[in-house]
């Protein structure tokens, strides 16, 4: 198996040096999104105490020319601290913190999606946007071929591996226990995990979280599968379409309910919502890859469990459909409903709040609409 050489450092030596006591000495790492919108980024320093509160955490710098977000001649970005989480990797009371970053003027960089996600999410918080959000990803040797793959071949046909148990079914089960416990550790909200279709091939599933929340859980619990991964000397690829032939693609299906929805008779406002997302199709999946679609044109091709990328379609337990009423649903007459179309490597941000623009603000068109102050206000003292 092709692993990192880093991997293969004594961890018994290191394990000694992680044990010293650091007095009232606090690590807090801070983990920001890098210019490719799909990157993360984290640095760490030492605070005198333990931070309650982000009201106890200090802005911080970092040089943007370096990771894709700024030239050399004015480099200085702001790191502004948004949540914060238990650091399962240096454990307590050391901390992991989000981060969203602004430029030199303090206006938000352009991968800063959260920003605009957050004011949204403020004008319908009355609705109680809830969401879940179910990560698939790819476990890759450093030499980039799926990890546990023969080296001069492929493994059988789909079919045994999904939820699969054995040696021969499953690869790389202790990366993907050791990631959900670090997830629990941490206070991220996930609350399950599978194998996938294809070998070397998993899921995890954040949720449910109301609101911006959505954004920050999934972001911290991709760094610190990322974490894990550099541990055991592997990479998590979240490729939506990793490789390529007869083989599942990667996405990150989106499970969406509001107050409405959930009570009794909802299934008419699922419904409603499944028609208004129907007549905005493009501008959806422009906003569920970082490329614009590009990245899911590889994936949504009407096979392996995916619909077709020009195409909108919905039923109830449909797999192949854009969007999937859970059977369970249906008999109910009320719950959530399932967007399949976002992509692995999508931005949770960007994805939750184009839901809710078109869902509960009632936008229609191929661009998001600018909201005034006056509107904004006017939005959450209606709902309220």
């Amino acid at each position: 198996m092709s692993v990192s050489h880093s991997s293969k450092l004594n961890k018994v030596v290191r394990d000694q040096y992680m044990k010293l006591p650091l007095g009232d000495k606090v690590l807090v790492t801070y983990i920001w999104i890098d210019g490719t919108g799909e990157g993360l980024r984290c640095k760490t320093r030492t605070l005198s105490q333990e931070p309650k509160t982000i009201e106890d955490l200090p802005e911080w710098n970092f040089d943007g020319s370096s990771t894709g977000q700024s030239e050399g001649s004015n480099s200085d970005m702001f790191l502004i601290p948004v949540k914060i989480f238990r650091d399962p990797f240096t454990l307590d009371p050391n901390k992991l913190v989000l981060c969203e970053v602004l430029k030199y003027n303090r206006k938000r960089a352009e991968t800063n999606l959260r920003s605009s996600c957050k004011i949204i999410m403020d004008m319908v918080k009355e609705s109680q946007p809830w969401f879940g959000m179910e990560q698939e990803y790819t476990l890759l040797g450093v030499d980039g071929h799926p990890y546990g793959w023969p080296k001069n071949g492929f493994p059988g046909p789909q079919g045994p591996y999904y939820c699969g148990v054995g040696a021969d079914k499953v690869y790389g089960r202790d990366i993907v226990e050791t990631h959900y416990r670090a997830c629990i550790y941490a206070g991220v909200e996930i609350c399950g995990t599978n194998a996938e279709v294809m070998p070397s091939q998993w899921e995890f599933q954040v949720g449910p979280c109301e609101g911006i929340e959505m954004g920050d859980h999934l972001w911290m619990a991709r760094y610190i599968l990322h974490r894990v991964c550099e541990d055991f000397g592997v990479i998590a690829t979240l490729d939506p379409k990793p490789i390529t032939g007869n083989w599942n693609g990667a996405g990150c299906h989106t499970n969406v309910s509001t107050k409405e929805t959930r009570q009794k008779g909802g299934i008419k406002f699922i419904e409603a919502a499944i028609d208004k997302l129907s007549k905005r199709h493009k501008y959806h999946i422009r906003m569920y890859d970082p490329r614009g679609g590009q990245d899911n044109s590889r994936r949504l091709t009407g096979q392996h469990e995916t619909s077709n990328i020009f195409e909108f379609s919905a039923g109830i337990a449909n797999r192949g459909a854009s969007i999937r009423i859970p059977r369970q649903v249906g008999q109910d007459g009320c719950g959530c409903f399932e967007d399949r179309r976002p992509s692995a490597n999508c931005d949770p941000y960007a994805v939750t709040e184009a839901i809710v623009r078109t869902v509960l603000l009632n936008e229609s068109g191929d661009e998001p609409k600018v909201y005034s102050n006056e509107e904004r206000l006017q939005s959450a003292a209606t709902k309220d």
